[in-house]
């Protein structure tokens, strides 16, 4: 591991069985509150896409927000956030997706992207892939070109990645 990711993953706090027992919950709080840890974390996660021709990011709701826009300025790129449900004014465009128990909505403004627009989608942490997979499914239907995929943190033990379609690349930055 990289001088640098060893710096990020140290802002990084584990808190055994949080949000229920035998779950460990890893806090990017500390990791935000950190000026020089975020820029060189929001460094690093741009590195990778760093002349791919990105011309948005999309950042899943809610703290792909926060990533999604800082990477969105490092790439001289726009910002489109995918919000949860009746978060945004009509009229939108909408996928649901399934969830371990029941569903989800994501939904992003129908003119978000222009046609051929190529996209980063980014979130803070990869888990199941169900949210990831659905933000791929909305970018499609807004016309959007998938360039990639960009999260901290992947859950390696929950599978997530194999939602995934490996034909576009997918970078984590942390895993666990």
């Amino acid at each position: 591991m990289s001088q640098v990711k060893k710096q990020i993953e140290a802002l990084i706090r584990a808190v055994p069985d949080f949000p229920k027992p035998g779950v460990v919950f890893r806090d990017i709080t500390p990791l935000l509150a950190d000026a020089g840890g975020f820029a060189r974390c929001i460094d690093a996660m741009a590195e990778p896409w760093q002349g791919s021709g990105v011309q948005a990011v999309c950042g899943l709701e809610s703290c792909g927000f926060i990533f999604g826009a800082a990477l969105a300025q490092k790439l001289h790129a726009g910002f489109v956030p995918l919000r949860k449900p009746n978060k945004l004014p009509p009229p939108v465009i909408a996928v649901d997706y399934a969830l371990e128990y029941g569903s989800d909505r994501l939904e992003a403004r129908n003119d978000a992207l222009k046609p051929g627009e190529r996209v980063l989608l980014v979130d803070d942490v990869l888990a199941t892939g169900g949210t990831l997979a659905a933000g791929r499914v909305l970018i499609d239907k807004l016309g959007g070109v998938l360039v990639g995929a960009g999260v901290v943190i992947e859950l390696a033990a929950l599978h997530g990645r194999s939602r995934w379609d490996g034909d576009v690349p997918l970078q984590a930055l942390l895993k666990y």
